[in-house]
C-alpha cells in the first residue's frame, strides 16, 4: 500500500466519480483505476460498488476512508517534524545546570528558547558541579552550565555570565551601615563559608581573595549550598560571601552589600560536546546563546 494509492482511494471517495477524481488529481482515468484496484488488491475488499450509473463506497470503504484520510495526515505532519527537527525548530534537549544557576540565569535562557524555538523540548536536570562534567562526558547531557567545565578534547563552552560576589549579612549587623562593605572589615567578624567539598569553586575565590586583602574572618560554620548558608547568616552565626544571584531567594532578614573589592566575582560557563548530531542543540546555542557573536549572553537576553 502506498501513499499515492491512499490519495486516489480519497478522491475518488470524495468525489464518488473517477472523472471528477481524475481531473482534480491531474491524471487521466485509466491510471486513476488501476491504482485502485491496486489498493483493493493488496487490501483484499472491494472499496467500492460500481455500476454504469453511479459509484458507491462499500461499508469497507467507507471504514477505511477515515482511516485513510489519518494515515495521510500523519504522515504530513510527520514529514513536516522531520524537516523542522532538521532544521532544528524541533527536537529534544537535556541541560545541566547547578542549584545557583536556577535563581536567575537559567530561567532566563529557557524563557528565551520558549520564545524562540518554541517547538524544542528542554529537560532540566539539577544536580553538583562535580556530577555535572562526568554526565557530560558520558554524553547523558547535551549541555551544561557549570562554574567550571571538562578541559578536554571535544569540548566547546563559553562564559555566559560574569556576575559580582557580595556580602550577605544579618539585617542586624552593623556593617548594614555602610553602602560598600571593604573587605578589611571582615577581620575577626564570624564568617558563614562555603564547603571546601561541595562549594569548591566559592571556597577557593572567597579564602584567596581573604589571603590576598590579608584579612583572617572567624570561619564559624560551613555550608556546601548557598540556600543554607543564607539561612545560617539569618540565624545570626555571622555574615558571608555569596553570589549577586542569590538575592532572587529572598532571604527575610538578610541584607546584601557590595563588596569593595576587585575581581571578585563568579563566572559561569555553557559547555557541549563540537561534536553532536542534535540540530536543535546548534539551534539553541546559534539563536538563544548566539555562540557566533560577540559578548557574554545575560540573564533577560541581553548581551
Amino acid at each position: 500500500m502506498e501513499f499515492r494509492q491512499l490519495e486516489c482511494f480519497i478522491a475518488v471517495a470524495e468525489e464518488l466519480h473517477f472523472g471528477r477524481a481524475a481531473e482534480r488529481l491531474c491524471m487521466t482515468q485509466p491510471p486513476l483505476s488501476r491504482q485502485i484496484q491496486l489498493l483493493e488488491q493488496d487490501l483484499g475488499v472491494t472499496l467500492f460498488e460500481r455500476n454504469s450509473r453511479q459509484v458507491l463506497l462499500s461499508a469497507a470503504g467507507r471504514r477505511f476512508l477515515r482511516d485513510a484520510r489519518h494515515l495521510l495526515e500523519f504522515s504530513a505532519r510527520a514529514a513536516a517534524t522531520a524537516r523542522r527537527t532538521s532544521g532544528g525548530e524541533a527536537g529534544h534537549i537535556t541541560l545541566g545546570f547547578t542549584a545557583v544557576a536556577a535563581y536567575r540565569l537559567m530561567p532566563s535562557m529557557v524563557m528565551q528558547a520558549r520564545k524562540l524555538l518554541g517547538g524544542v523540548e528542554i529537560q532540566l536536570r539539577e544536580t553538583v558541579s562535580t556530577d555535572l562534567s562526568r554526565l557530560l562526558l558520558a554524553r547523558e547531557l547535551d549541555a551544561i552550565l557549570a562554574r567550571s567545565v571538562p578541559q578536554q578534547a571535544g569540548i566547546d563552552s563559553r562564559l555566559v555570565e560574569r556576575e559580582p560576589l557580595v556580602l550577605a549579612l544579618p539585617a542586624a549587623s552593623p556593617l548594614c551601615e555602610h553602602a560598600t562593605v571593604p573587605l578589611r572589615l571582615l577581620q575577626g567578624q564570624p564568617f558563614v563559608l562555603y564547603s571546601p567539598r561541595e562549594g569548591k569553586y566559592f571556597y577557593d575565590r572567597i579564602v584567596g581573595a581573604f589571603g590576598l586583602a590579608d584579612v583572617q574572618p572567624d570561619f564559624v560554620q560551613r555550608a556546601g549550598q548557598t540556600h543554607t548558608l543564607l539561612a545560617l547568616v539569618r540565624a545570626g552565626l555571622g555574615v558571608g560571601i555569596v553570589p549577586d544571584s542569590a538575592r532572587e531567594l529572598r532571604f527575610e532578614g538578610v541584607e546584601f552589600r557590595p563588596i569593595g573589592q576587585r575581581n571578585l566575582y563568579a563566572d559561569m560557563y555553557l559547555a557541549w560536546h563540537a561534536q553532536h548530531d542534535n540540530p536543535a542543540l546548534d539551534a539553541f546555542l546559534q539563536r538563544v546563546m548566539k555562540v557566533d557573536g560577540p559578548g557574554c549572553f545575560r540573564a533577560g537576553g541581553r548581551e
